[in-house]
């Protein structure tokens, strides 16, 4: 689903504007944005969790050469599905 169906199926399911639910959307992604940023995480209890974490640095390879690299330590966006979602995408 593309950012536009999205906006369309939330303007039909609010009975709001295109413009409306596109403000909406751009509004709480701009949000979760913001608060993983300060540290913060996201609940939406039974739908998921959303939160920062820490992956170590750590050796790779190439694949295309088999030469050892070295992959910096990076932050990351961790997603964990909720019960509810989980129960309804089975």
């Amino acid at each position: 689903m593309t950012k536009a169906e999205l906006v369309a199926v939330m303007s039909k399911e609010a009975k709001v504007s295109k413009a409306a639910a596109e403000k909406a959307l751009n509004a709480f992604t701009g949000a979760v944005t913001k608060a993983l940023k300060k540290g913060d995480k996201l609940t939406l209890t039974g739908f998921m969790t959303v939160s920062m974490g820490r992956r170590k640095a750590r050796k790779g390879r190439n694949p295309r050469t088999g030469a050892e690299i070295k992959i910096p330590a990076a932050k990351v966006v961790k997603f964990k599905a909720g019960s509810v979602l989980k129960n309804a995408v089975k």
